[in-house]
């Protein structure tokens, strides 16, 4: 009867280990919070953003391809800044051009409300 306990007692820690094995392996979704011991103040770590256009060599900023466009101008119709989309300086300067040049045309409107 005391096999059979410590057999059982066994098999319960090999299964707290797994448990704990799976959570240490899990990444967090959203941007994980560290604690930094010598001034005790809470800091975001973010996940470096990789500009879309540098990655995808096919995808070319043009101003007739309003549905790409349409991608980096928020709600409002503002450009949206680099930190918010990850694109790189390169492109960011070439997609404002681009994004101008499609309100030129009518493509894009200026504001929400026209």
């Amino acid at each position: 009867m005391e096999e059979n306990n410590k057999k059982i007692e066994a098999e319960n820690e090999n299964k707290e280990e797994q448990q704990e094995d799976t959570k240490r392996e899990r990444k967090p979704s959203r941007p994980t919070r560290s604690f930094d011991r010598n001034d005790n103040r809470r800091r975001f770590v973010f996940k470096k953003k990789v500009c879309f256009f540098c990655k995808n060599k096919d995808a070319e900023i043009d101003y007739k391809n309003a549905d790409l466009m349409r991608r980096y101008i928020s709600e409002s119709g503002k450009i949206s800044p680099r930190r918010f989309t990850g694109t790189c300086a390169k492109h960011q300067r070439r997609l404002t051009k681009e994004i101008k040049k499609a309100r030129q045309m009518a493509l894009i409107p200026y504001t929400d409300k026209h």
